[in-house]
C-alpha cells in the first residue's frame, strides 16, 4: 500500500447461479490505466453447500486460482475479500444459519476458511496477493456484536493464517460498516481498510436498497448531510481523524471501497470526488472504487451528463479517471 484500483464483483453474491466467468479484458484495461489493485469481494456460498463449511468445492476455488494468475500476469495486486462469511454479511445477515459473533461453528469455519486460503496461496508473494478477512463488520450492538468479540475473532484468524504463512499481507476492515477505526487491533501488523461513502445523503442518493434516501433533496457539494451536518473538504478530513490517530501507531491505512451512486448529478459527484481523493492524496492513502463497471463504477455508470471515452469497447468516465490518476501518490 498505497495501491489504486477497483472492486470486481463477479463473485460478490451467489443468488441461484454459479459464479460467472470473470471478464479478463477488464483487467487489461486496469493495467493500461496505470493502476495496480484488484479487490475481489467473495461470497463463501459459491464454494460451500448447505453450510458444510469444511468441504469447499474445489472447482469454484480453482476459478479464484485462475483469476489470481490473470492478475499476476498483468502485474496487478489481487486483494481477496470475504464479503459474505459463515455467519455474517452486511447484506441480509439473517439468512445465515449461524452468527459469527456468537456461534463457535461460524468462528471455527471462518478461521478454517482463511487457513485454507493461506495454505493454498502460500507460495504467492505479497506483491501479488493480500487477504481482506471480512467486509464491513457491523456496529456495536447489532446481532450481539461487540468490539471485544470482533477483536477475538480477528486475532484468532490472523494467527491461523500466520501459522501457515507468517508474512502474508492481511487487511482488516473498520467496524460500523467499515467506517469506524479499530485502534484495539493497531498492534497486529495488518493493514486497516476504511470507506469513502460520506456523506451518505450524496453517495447513496435515491439508492433503492438504502433506507431513507429516496425522498432526499438533490445533493450539492459542499452541502448538508444527515442531522443537519454540513459537509465539505474539511469535514471529510475530520471524519478520518480517528484513522489518522491509528496510523500514527504504525498502522497502514487503505480505502478498500468508496463511490457514488448514479442518481447524484454528475457535476456534484465530480466535485465530491475531487475533494475526497484530494484528502486521500494528502494522507498518502491508496484507494479502490466500488466498483469498476456499474452504477457506482468508472465504466458506464449512467450518471446523466457524463462524458465517456471509448477504451476497447468500454465507456470510461474520462473526468473521473483523470481525478483518479492525478491523486495517486507516486514514489
Amino acid at each position: 500500500m498505497p495501491r489504486y484500483g477497483f472492486n470486481f464483483l463477479w463473485m460478490f453474491s451467489k443468488g441461484d447461479k454459479p459464479p460467472a466467468e470473470p471478464d479478463l479484458g477488464e483487467l487489461d484495461l486496469v493495467a493500461e490505466m496505470g493502476l495496480d489493485f484488484v479487490r475481489v469481494p467473495a461470497d463463501y456460498r459459491f464454494w460451500t453447500k448447505e453450510f458444510d463449511y469444511l468441504h469447499p468445492d474445489e472447482r469454484v476455488l480453482a476459478l479464484i486460482d485462475r483469476y489470481l494468475e490473470a492478475c499476476r500476469a498483468r502485474r496487478l495486486h489481487m486483494c481477496l475479500n470475504i464479503h459474505r462469511a459463515p455467519g455474517y454479511c452486511i447484506n441480509r445477515p439473517e439468512i445465515e444459519k449461524h452468527n459469527l459473533w456468537a456461534d463457535a461453528e461460524a468462528q471455527d469455519a471462518f478461521a478454517f476458511l482463511w487457513e485454507n486460503f493461506a495454505r493454498r496461496y502460500q507460495s504467492v508473494p505479497n506483491d501479488s496477493l493480500s487477504f481482506d478477512l471480512l467486509n464491513e463488520p457491523p456496529s456495536v450492538g447489532e446481532r450481539g456484536f461487540t468490539r471485544e468479540i470482533h477483536e477475538k475473532v480477528m486475532r484468532r484468524t490472523v494467527a491461523a493464517i500466520r501459522a501457515v504463512d507468517p508474512a502474508r499481507e492481511i487487511v482488516l476492515d473498520g467496524i460500523g460498516g467499515g467506517n469506524q477505526a479499530i485502534p484495539e487491533l493497531a498492534d497486529l501488523g495488518v493493514v486497516h481498510s476504511g470507506r469513502g461513502y460520506q456523506p451518505f445523503t450524496l453517495t447513496h442518493y435515491q439508492a433503492p436498497w438504502s433506507s431513507g434516501t429516496m425522498d432526499l433533496p438533490v445533493p450539492t457539494w459542499p452541502g448538508p448531510g444527515r442531522k443537519g451536518k454540513h459537509w465539505d473538504r474539511a469535514a471529510l478530513r475530520d471524519f478520518y481523524e480517528p484513522w489518522r490517530e491509528v496510523e500514527c501507531r504504525g498502522v497502514k491505512v487503505h480505502i478498500g471501497e468508496f463511490g457514488c451512486f448514479n442518481k447524484t448529478p454528475n457535476a456534484v459527484a465530480l466535485a465530491w470526488f475531487a475533494d475526497l481523493l484530494g484528502v486521500f492524496k494528502e494522507f498518502r492513502w491508496g484507494y479502490s472504487l466500488w466498483n469498476f463497471k456499474g452504477s457506482f463504477g468508472i465504466v458506464e455508470h449512467g450518471r446523466p451528463g457524463t462524458v465517456y471515452e471509448d477504451w476497447h469497447g468500454h465507456k470510461v468516465d474520462r473526468a473521473l479517471l483523470d481525478l483518479y490518476l492525478a491523486n495517486r501518490v507516486r514514489g
